[in-house]
Formats: structure tokens, C-alpha cells, sequence
């Protein structure tokens, strides 16, 4: 629930003046939107995250730098 109130008061700065109605319905939905499709796409972003970091470690203990 507090996260909807918060989405409505976003949504309805982000409306601005033409539409508070519109913008606070916008911003009420954010919450449920992140929640369901926010998941499965941020658990990818980190696994492309981890696997980036453990590429770059293992080139650069192949790959020593030259001094």
C-alpha cells in the first residue's frame, strides 16, 4: 500500500498539471508493474553483470600488463 501511495504522488508530479488524475493512476500501477516485470529482467542484467566481471578477471590473469 505505501508503495502505491508513493507511485501515486510520483506519477502525479510526472503528469504535471494538465492530467493529476491520469498521472496518479500511472504512478499507482508502477509498483505492480515493477514487481512483475522487473524480476526476471533484473536477475539477467546481474548474471551479465557477474559474468562480465569473471571474463575480465580471467583475461587479465591470462594477459599480464606490460611495463
Amino acid at each position: 500500500m505505501f508503495g502505491k501511495i508513493l507511485g501515486a504522488m510520483v506519477g502525479r508530479r510526472v503528469a504535471g498539471r494538465n492530467s493529476r488524475t491520469s498521472g496518479a493512476l500511472i504512478g499507482a500501477a508502477i509498483p505492480m508493474i515493477a514487481r512483475r516485470g522487473l524480476g526476471p529482467l533484473g536477475l539477467a542484467l546481474g548474471a551479465g553483470w557477474v559474468a562480465k566481471k569473471i571474463y575480465d578477471r580471467r583475461q587479465a590473469s591470462r594477459h599480464p600488463p606490460k611495463v
